[in-house]
């Protein structure tokens, strides 16, 4: 039955930035699809457990730093024994002039964004090809993947570069089984967007381009990720999925 390739029974899945927004989305969708999930996150990440359930287990974890990799990894295969899947969605965004743009505002910003996901991904593909069963890996990018924004060239940058580096790293994997995708959300409804959302003239020009007219929730983000982490798209790699409302068809 084709509704079962989208079954996550029995797979283990480390979600990056479990505490809030989509990842907080996404292990919901996760736990609700069989899977057992490794939420990793900054603070914990308290109300996605009481979502989540039993088959949720909280790492905390700094990923601004890329020496907690090994601990999320052997945390993980001492609570599950496998990793099957990895979402790299955590992330921050520093919001300054260009031409004023610091130097910590751009270190901060690719050290998360782009640093700890490469490392962290390569850690994982390590362990899919030492587990000999492939695996999947989803990389969140971002609509400015694809555009440039305005005063966020350190986030730019590093999605831009998520983008990039999956399809690299699917020509690279696709022979061990890895499928490694992206997925760029569009204008979410989370923290990383509190400050837009309450700008009201900015917030109205944001929505005046979204075709379908408002913000998205975490909930529009979860069927991709289910889908990306499944047997359904087996035959889907190196590819970022935008999940935006229709922005960038406008």
């Amino acid at each position: 039955m084709i509704l079962d390739k989208f079954s996550l029974k029995d797979k283990v899945a480390i979600v990056t930035g479990s505490n809030t927004g989509l990842g907080q989305g996404i292990c919901k969708a996760y736990t609700e699809a069989g899977a057992k999930v490794v939420g990793v996150s900054r603070r914990p990440s308290d109300e996605t457990a009481e979502l989540c359930g039993k088959n949720f287990y909280n790492v905390i974890a700094d990923l601004s730093d890329i020496s907690v990799i090994p601990a999320i990894i052997e945390k993980t295969l001492e609570k599950y024994g496998k990793i099957d899947i990895l979402v790299n969605n955590a992330g921050v965004i520093k919001r300054q002039d260009s031409i004023e743009f610091s130097e910590e505002n751009w270190d901060s910003v690719l050290n998360v964004n782009l640093k700890t996901v490469f490392f962290l991904t390569q850690a994982v593909a390590k362990q899919f090809i030492k587990q000999g069963n492939g695996g999947k890996i989803i990389n969140i990018a971002s609509m400015l993947s694809y555009q440039g924004g305005v005063r966020v060239p350190s986030y730019t940058a590093s999605k831009s570069a998520i983008k990039g580096v999956t399809m690299t790293l699917a020509n690279e994997w696709a022979k061990y089984g890895i499928n490694i995708n992206g997925i760029a959300p569009g204008y979410m409804a989370t923290n990383n967007t509190e400050a837009l959302r309450q700008d009201g003239e900015r917030s109205a020009d944001i929505l005046s381009r979204i075709p379908a007219g408002r913000w998205g929730t975490p909930e529009d983000l979860q069927g991709a990720a289910v889908f990306l982490a499944s047997s359904a798209s087996d035959y889907v790699n190196g590819f970022t999925l935008a999940v935006d409302g229709g922005w960038l068809g406008r």
